[in-house]
């Protein structure tokens, strides 16, 4: 089941227990705007390429669309969509007050010279410079893009509109980024963690975890569960796995992969078959890199007891139900994953004012609306009878269907 077939589940079911009208069902799920765009720039050689891009805008009944963009050679309208309605929803629980985007083009950023990317965002902003916006629709960085590619899209759009540092985020510190935003996805999962635990009297404290995917996201999450007192005992990502049953020591780890650009060989811990990571035994498992990760195969195997959702859907709905018969507690990436797009949200909010705060401010703030979001799914749960997956859909859902009636859909 792709990306987009779980989404649309996901929201039929919330619908059904909040009990939408059909009709007003039907426009929830409907894209706001679809934008599709040739890019054609000369290659460095002289030869002149053509690039598709997209940029699918979905709801703004609750706020300006916020998503963001993908430079990878698989982008496909199906899943961009399905990204782009993830966000909705996403901000929504988040009570941040922003509608969902998503964007891309389809190319192989590794293949391209850096003054070839330069050249392709520059024109893509060109061609969707007048439907993106600091009140319209607000970029980020995803997979394949970075600071540097949101420095390039605020440059051409301000050639448009005059120096607008809010139109995109994630952007550089020196041309208005926020202090914290490298690191919020990451900590966002651990206050998400930390709140769940507190529901069943744990702390991060003494548990054991497992880290699938060491990017960002991943090697934060671990930083930052090791300074807890958590133990982390295993450890992935492409490069390979490795395992201390005593907790390995992630400072060294970090040190080791910044050093050899790999986990492999690593002195503070034994090698591991990647793929023996999911079911070994362990208290909370953190799946921080691909989507369906998790599936009929090995789902039943599952030894951990919690498992947090900091990557995009890793799992699908069949191991879903797998789970939740087993008793696994499975926090869900629409809120787990929302300190990305909140430390956003923030950054937007310093722009705006020109005014910047201070890091230990951004980090009191994202725990806040993580602790408080949380606290928010618990209640739908109670209220609908359901798991925490579907009090988050419903929660957000509710949200925006609550929006879009107070503006008067129908008319």
């Amino acid at each position: 089941m792709n990306a987009l077939a779980g989404t649309s589940r996901n929201f039929r079911l919330a619908s059904r227990l909040l009990g939408l009208d059909s009709k007003l069902e039907k426009s929830l799920l409907i894209p706001f705007r679809e934008i599709k765009v040739e890019c054609t720039i000369p290659k460095d050689d002289g030869t002149l390429v053509s690039y598709v891009g997209f940029r699918i805008q979905h709801d703004n009944a609750r706020g300006p669309m916020k998503g963001g963009i993908r430079y990878h050679p698989e982008v496909d309208p199906d899943e961009v969509n399905a990204l782009a309605q993830l966000m909705t929803w996403k901000t929504a629980v988040a009570d941040i007050p922003y509608g969902g985007a998503k964007g891309g083009i389809g190319c192989s950023p590794r293949d391209l010279s850096r003054s070839e990317l330069e050249r392709l965002t520059r024109v893509f902003t060109q061609k969707i410079h007048d439907l993106i916006g600091i009140h319209t629709d607000v970029p980020a960085p995803d997979m394949g893009t970075n600071a540097q590619t949101m420095a390039w899209i605020l440059d051409e759009y301000s050639k448009f509109h005059g120096h607008s540092p809010a139109v995109v985020t994630g952007k550089p510190i020196d041309l208005g980024g926020s202090l914290g935003r490298e690191a919020a996805t990451g900590r966002g999962v651990v206050y998400a963690t930390e709140a769940l635990l507190a529901e069943y009297w744990k702390a991060v404290k003494g548990l054991t975890f497992i880290i699938q995917g060491f990017g960002n996201v991943g090697s934060w999450v671990a930083r930052l569960i090791h300074e807890r007192g958590g133990k982390v005992i295993a450890v992935s990502d492409v490069t390979g796995a490795v395992k201390n049953q005593n907790g390995i020591d992630i400072p060294q780890l970090l040190k080791h992969k910044e050093a050899t650009g790999s986990l492999t060989g690593f002195s503070g811990g034994d090698s591991l078959d990647p793929s023996e990571l999911l079911v070994h035994e362990c208290d909370v498992l953190v799946p921080c890199a691909l989507g369906g990760v998790l599936n009929r195969e090995n789902a039943a195997h599952v030894k951990a007891k919690f498992i947090i959702e900091a990557a995009n859907h890793p799992s699908d709905p069949e191991a879903d139900e797998i789970l939740s018969k087993k008793g696994v507690i499975i926090l869900p990436d629409i809120y787990a994953n929302a300190g990305g797009v909140t430390v956003s949200y923030f950054e937007w909010v310093q722009n705006i004012q020109g005014f910047m705060w201070d890091e230990d401010k951004v980090n009191k703030e994202l725990k806040r609306y993580m602790t408080q979001a949380f606290h928010n799914i618990k209640t739908m749960c109670q209220t609908h009878h359901c798991n925490l997956r579907m009090g988050a859909f419903t929660l957000g859902v509710n949200r925006v269907a609550r929006a879009t009636l107070l503006r008067g859909w129908e008319a």
